[in-house]
């Protein structure tokens, strides 16, 4: 497993349009069509990668615990395919039925979005307030695969909390650590 962390997208930054295809409603669906006016998280992750795998329970949790809460969860698998192909619509469709997936999980075939995020890995995740600015970007928390510390989610949960209780996110943030995101060449 290679390490690789995120690249921190500058805290302010407003979150890039895109318009993807929905594995599991099999419609189109864009950051518009999905966001909320509290706050939208959105998230790179994929099917095969061992740090994905790691939390995938625990982000049905916290979604669903925040989607009650008015916050919107946005999936988005951008690996290559061709190279990956646990990764491909079908299987995105399949993982996601299979764990009662409470949000959309969008498939990034030209690998754009990934890129207008500066996203490096899986998992990889960002927090956007009302206006589409982003006040977090990082790790969901401090567990991986093997280092025996449970998967809380509190990183991610906190920037929430403070996103939703009107207070500052505080801007000490940790980035992600995951499998690199699958490039095309």
């Amino acid at each position: 497993m290679s390490l690789t962390p995120s690249n921190m997208l500058p805290l302010g930054t407003v979150a890039p349009d895109f318009e993807l295809l929905d594995v599991l409603s099999s419609q189109r669906k864009s950051i518009q069509d999905l966001k909320s006016e509290k706050g939208t998280v959105v998230m790179f992750i994929c099917n095969h990668c061992p740090f994905v795998k790691h939390v995938q329970e625990a982000l049905v949790k916290v979604a669903k615990d925040y989607t009650d809460k008015g916050i919107a969860f946005i999936a988005i698998n951008s690996n290559d395919v061709e190279a990956f192909p646990a990764d491909s619509p079908d299987k995105m469709k399949e993982l996601g039925e299979h764990l009662g997936f409470p949000f959309p999980y969008l498939y990034d075939e030209s690998q754009k979005v990934a890129k207008s995020y500066k996203a490096a890995c899986t998992p990889d995740f960002y927090v956007f307030d009302q206006d589409l600015k982003c006040v977090y970007r990082g790790q969901l928390d401090d567990s991986r695969p093997g280092n025996h510390i449970p998967v809380t989610g509190n990183d991610l949960r906190s920037a929430m909390d403070n996103l939703l209780s009107g207070k500052e996110v505080s801007t000490n943030q940790k980035p992600s650590i995951g499998c690199n995101i699958k490039w095309k060449q």
